[in-house]
């Protein structure tokens, strides 16, 4: 006996294939909208959006934005670019390689969910829609127009999978549903971007240099957002925009061009991240960007274990807690039992040295197994260690780390005879004691990504990677796998430590208590795990990505209060769900994901 199966008869839509928009409205006209609505929407940012400055950001100046009106305003010219580069305005083609359509409807969404989201926080906050002012309507029909008229841009429609009619009606309602989103995603998709051309290295470098201080911007002006609804409305304006950029291609292009420069795009980027200093008025912010520093070189460190090696290590803090107690306990704390006050650099090689035998001792007897044994051994161990450190007290065992107390009043580093706890002069720039703090833990950084890039690039980083596509195979074509996962556990345990030799002095006080499985303050071994994951397995720029926002958003959103972790876990969720890759995802994974994507023609040994 044989199943019938029918094409769904839905005769409101379109036929399939046939190029139409999502919102029925000629496209000649719905373009010509969407343009013309972004324009306005720029307009409106001059005006005032309500008449008292109770809300944050005053929103009440007439030709001077303020606040979320800057975002706004972002927005607006960001489409009205795309709409002029869909219209094939000579000099503005370059903006979209991949076309403009996708783009244009991405940088629309991005306006109009910041500007209605500044709409609706001004009502509720101030209660009511009395409280807009001309502006605030006009914004709020000007960027829905836009959004509603990059909607009706064409697009080839998906055709539909047939049905089964002995299906349920629930199962006829779910095949409707992922029809549907489909033909959405069909809406927002774009083309493959046309290659780069050649152009003199120096025209190439400077578009780098361009780059990174646009990243340097961005990050500058993220991490200081003054008030809960500025860093909300960034938020949406950073992640839609970089869509919208995606789209275009344009983000395709610049990582073509640093692929061609790598050493100098890794060397600009230090250079940016050390100048960020130099941008704050106080040390307020440096002390957020030191403790990145710190969570993005653990990070990386555990990209080692996980993203080369492919071993799921869920203990991976207690090697930075043994690298900062190692490092705590010679360098001169008075709750020390060893009274001895080491320099730095011998103090970086204990904490160093002390994570790479604890690494190596609980590497040697669990290696063996694989995938979720190891994973489980690996969490005792983290456990372990945090309650062998409470209990070496001097009453439930020595006296070594002061149990739950720790071991406070480290002091200030002083090297070179300079003094890490105090200001200093720089070219008429005051840099604070954190400040210091960050210019080492960027220099320890940029050890720990030369460490990452020559051990992947390297005979022992391909073993790695052919442990984690297949042990089975690697072992068959005679790759020693408890030796070079060894050496993996080793290597990314160093890492650890290193880091946790400048945190014992960041912190001035190290206890058992900062080195938690999972809790709300990073950086602990669930946070660490998903820096990894959220940022991209296998790469360098991913994990320090990654951990930069899993730092900054979970300090920035504090006003959640207890839903804090649950908005933060739903975010995940859908990350993990649109691009399970990665934000910055290794070339591999990507392809794993996506079948439909298009092979690189070159891929790095790591598969980067």
């Amino acid at each position: 006996m044989t199943t019938q199966t029918t094409a769904p008869d839905t005769p409101s839509t379109p036929a399939p294939g046939a190029p139409s928009g999502l919102v029925a409205i000629p496209p000649h006209i719905g373009r010509a909208l969407a343009t013309a609505g972004a324009a306005l929407t720029i307009v409106s940012t001059f005006l005032a959006w309500t008449w008292t400055t109770d809300f944050p950001g005053d929103l009440t100046v007439y030709g001077y934005p303020g606040g979320l009106q800057v975002l706004v305003l972002i927005g607006g010219v960001l489409t009205t670019l795309f709409g002029l580069a869909s219209y094939g305005v000579k000099g503005l083609r370059w903006l979209a390689p991949a076309g403009a359509d996708g783009a244009l409807k991405f940088a629309a969404l991005t306006t109009f969910a910041t500007a209605w989201y500044t709409v609706l926080s001004i009502s509720i906050e101030l209660g009511g829609l009395v409280n807009l002012e001309p502006g605030g309507y006009i914004v709020a029909v000007t960027s829905l127009a836009a959004f509603l008229g990059a909607l009706a841009l064409p697009f080839e429609r998906p055709e539909p999978d047939p049905i089964d009619p002995d299906d349920t009606s629930w199962e006829h309602f779910k095949h409707q549903a992922s029809h549907r989103w489909t033909t959405v995603r069909a809406a927002f998709a774009s083309g493959s971007p046309r290659p780069v051309a050649k152009l003199p290295a120096y025209v190439e470098i400077l578009i780098i240099v361009a780059i990174l201080a646009l990243g340097l911007a961005v990050f500058t002006y993220g991490i200081g957002t003054e008030y809960d609804e500025l860093f909300v409305g960034f938020l949406i304006t950073a992640g839609f925009g970089f869509a919208a950029l995606a789209k275009a291609g344009l983000i395709s292009q610049a990582s073509e061009l640093t692929s061609r420069h790598q050493n100098i795009t890794i060397c600009g980027a230090f250079v940016a991240a050390a100048l960020f200093p130099f941008t704050q008025t106080s040390d307020q912010y440096a002390t957020l960007g030191v403790y990145i520093l710190i969570f993005a070189t653990v990070a990386l460190g555990l990209n080692i274990v996980v993203g080369l090696a492919g071993l799921l290590d869920l203990g991976y803090v207690a090697f930075l807690g043994v690298g900062a107690y190692a490092a705590a306990l010679v360098s001169g704390s008075p709750n020390s039992p060893f009274g001895v006050h080491f320099p730095f650099w011998a103090a970086v090689l204990i904490g160093a040295a002390a994570s790479l035998v604890f690494g190596v001792l609980i590497g040697a007897p669990t290696l063996r197994l694989r995938g979720d044994y190891l994973a489980i051994v690996t969490l005792g161990f983290g456990e372990i260690f945090r309650i062998t450190a409470n209990n070496l007290d001097g009453t439930s065992g020595p006296d070594l780390t002061n149990g739950s107390n720790g071991i406070a009043s480290i002091p200030n580093l002083d090297i070179l005879g300079m003094d890490f706890g105090a200001q200093h002069d720089v070219g008429g720039f005051t840099i604070g004691r954190f400040a210091n703090y960050f210019f080492l833990m960027l220099i320890i950084t940029a050890v720990v990504v030369l460490v990452f890039r020559r051990s992947g690039n390297s005979r022992i980083g391909r073993a790695w990677v052919a442990i984690r596509e297949d042990e089975t195979a690697a072992l068959a074509m005679g790759i020693n796998g408890f030796r070079v996962k060894l050496i993996a556990f080793a290597v990314g345990a160093s890492l650890a430590g290193l880091a946790g030799t400048v945190q014992a002095h960041v912190t001035y006080t190290v206890t058992p208590e900062q080195y938690l499985f999972a809790g709300a303050i990073p950086p602990n071994s669930a946070f660490l795990l998903a820096a990894v994951v959220l940022g991209g397995m296998g790469t360098i720029s991913g994990p320090l990505i990654g951990a930069a926002l899993l730092f900054l958003i979970p300090n920035k959103l504090q006003f959640l209060g207890d839903y804090q972790l649950f908005a933060f876990g739903v975010a995940l969720i859908l990350l993990m769900r649109f691009r399970p890759e990665g934000l910055i995802p290794n070339r591999r994974r990507q392809l794993e994901f996506h079948e439909e994507a298009e092979a690189p023609t070159v891929l790095g040994k790591t598969g980067a």
